[in-house]
């Protein structure tokens, strides 16, 4: 009955960075930031994506996808995380850690692929303008959108079937949620399976999607090089460059948790990566993806324009 009772777990311990109160207190005013640019950026694409009609297109379709994603994954986390700054002991339960960690990962799957389908609509668009439509049909678009959410939700339910049942230690998480490497960590089942799996999916979500990116990129450069205008080339590439910086950034910062040697616990330097995948490019994607954008200006003043009428 005593070792029975050792695995029944109702809550866990976040430690976040309650050890260093200072870094706490700074970290939790550039989040509170990031997570309210990042909510009000992504909302405000969202509802212009679907109130202009002249935004309905496959790219701003694309991107209010993405916006969305990063809304739920945003709003998953960071709330609790900015909350639990004030609280000296803060604790999460089972159920809701699972429900954080599946969530996440569902989400960050389908950013994964997302941003290689969405590379390859600037591919289309930039070196195929005259059959864009034709390539980028809205039967071909909703059927991307489908399979990357189905291929995410396959990785997270595999994923959770795999999940250890039995814990050990004081049942402490040491990071500011319930994240995989974390939680696996606490098991006293053996976790190897789990982590096999957990390094396999990684390359094929990361590495096959990142290289695809480049490269499409790569040759957008080259069309680019192609315009005659000085001004329509410094435009592009000035684009092209913000797009590859917050893939950079989503991809590169996954790569380092994900695909390095584990270790036994989470330093304070590998949580602080996290926020960049977590909290960081949610934040910059609207801003550099379309928020500059003319069109998005257009719509947004049109609609503004609309609501002070009334």
């Amino acid at each position: 009955m005593g070792a029975s009772n050792e695995t029944m777990v109702t809550e866990f311990i976040l430690i976040g960075l309650s050890q260093h109160p200072r870094a706490q207190a700074v970290f939790f005013g550039l989040l509170l930031v990031a997570y309210l640019i990042s909510f009000l950026g992504n909302g405000l694409l969202i509802l212009l994506s679907i109130a202009d009609p002249r935004l309905h297109t496959p790219m701003y379709f694309f991107l209010c996808v993405l916006s969305s994603i990063d809304l739920i994954l945003t709003s998953n986390t960071i709330p609790e995380v900015l909350a639990n700054c004030f609280i000296p002991r803060p604790t999460i339960s089972l159920s809701r850690c699972l429900a954080q960690m599946y969530i996440g990962l569902l989400l960050i799957v389908a950013e994964c692929i997302l941003l290689a389908i969405m590379a390859y609509d600037r591919f289309a668009a930039v070196c195929q303008p005259l059959h864009y439509m034709q390539i980028m049909s809205w039967r071909l678009c909703i059927s991307l959108v489908i399979v990357s959410l189905s291929f995410s939700f396959l990785i997270t339910l595999i994923n959770g079937v795999l999940q250890p049942t039995d814990f050990c230690g004081q049942h402490i998480i040491n990071h500011f949620g319930c994240e995989l490497q974390s939680f696996l960590k606490l098991a006293c089942s053996d976790t190897h399976i789990s982590e096999i799996f957990m390094h396999v999916s990684s390359l094929f979500i990361l590495i096959p999607p990142f290289g695809f990116i480049v490269v499409t990129y790569g040759r957008i450069g080259l069309a680019v090089l192609r315009i005659n205008s000085t001004q329509g080339r410094k435009k592009a590439f000035s684009t092209c460059s913000s797009h590859l910086t917050v893939v950079s950034i989503f991809y590169g910062t996954i790569m380092i948790m994900y695909l390095k040697p584990q270790e036994k616990s989470v330093s304070d330097k590998e949580k602080v990566i996290s926020v960049a995948y977590g909290a960081l490019t949610p934040m910059l994607n609207p801003l550099i993806y379309s928020l500059r954008n003319k069109d998005v200006k257009g719509a947004f003043w049109k609609l503004l324009g609309r609501k002070l009428s009334e």
